[in-house]
């Protein structure tokens, strides 16, 4: 069963969504409505939810704040919004879709499919047995769209986090988009030269060329990224580095 949480700060417009997808209560079960961004932050990371029904105009706080605001986040987002100016931002958010309010129900119905077929895909990647894989070379199998990529790991530069994806920088200066949390790789490859030095960050330190300090500093890298690291990896990359 997919868990849907709708978030909108109409309470008319989220009963009338939450009325429209209990055509698919074989499929979906809505686990909360919120119709105020701030009190939804916390709440929402407990809920376990596969799929998020997101307004865009809020006020304090819109949905790409709110977005941004969560930081890194394993379910869909598919915003559901009166405007229709915000497309390149939510493609941008890599959001599962964009529907116009009044919803159409056949508009619903294809964003739903689409929906089961991205969770389908997901568990398929969990299912694989990539440690074997992983274990018996030098590379990391990185689960795409379009099939499995093995990298060696001496060619990854970085991994930053992209909403719930996240983004191998390799030294080709190519990059590899993964749908699968930063969380993952950060205990897959703690026992590697990797570390994740912020919410967002983890960095190669084979390919660190400079400390700025601050009070978590800066690190730079081979390809002339500046990035921040947080006060609270601070001694630990130090340790890292220069030990």
């Amino acid at each position: 069963m997919i868990r849907a949480v709708i978030l909108d700060d109409e309470v008319k417009g989220s009963n009338l969504l939450q009325h429209k997808l209990q055509v698919f209560s074989d499929v979906l079960e809505v686990v909360s409505i919120f119709n105020d961004p701030k009190k939804a932050l916390l709440p929402i990371q407990e809920l376990q939810a596969d799929v998020l029904f997101l307004d865009v105009e809020m006020p304090i706080m819109n949905g790409f704040q709110f977005l941004e605001a969560l930081g890194q986040f394993e379910f869909e987002v598919i915003f559901v919004t009166a405007y229709n100016i915000y497309t390149l931002d939510a493609l941008r958010a890599n959001a599962l879709d964009y529907l116009l309010k009044p919803v159409d129900p056949e508009e619903l119905e294809k964003a739903i499919e689409k929906l089961r077929k991205r969770i389908h895909g997901k568990e398929a990647m969990r299912k694989m047995d990539i440690q074997d894989v992983k274990s018996t070379s030098s590379r990391i199998a990185l689960p795409t769209a379009e099939g499995i990529h093995l990298i060696k790991r001496e060619d990854i530069l970085r991994i930053e986090a992209m909403s719930n994806y996240s983004v191998f920088y390799l030294i080709s200066q190519s990059k590899i988009i993964v749908s699968k949390t930063l969380k993952e790789y950060e205990n897959l490859l703690e026992d590697r030269n990797f570390l994740r030095i912020n919410r967002s960050v983890i960095v190669n330190l084979d390919y660190v060329v400079k400390y700025k300090k601050g009070d978590g500093g800066q690190v730079e890298t081979i390809d002339g990224a500046e990035l921040e690291v947080s006060s609270s990896k601070k001694q630990v990359l130090m340790e890292r580095l220069f030990s």
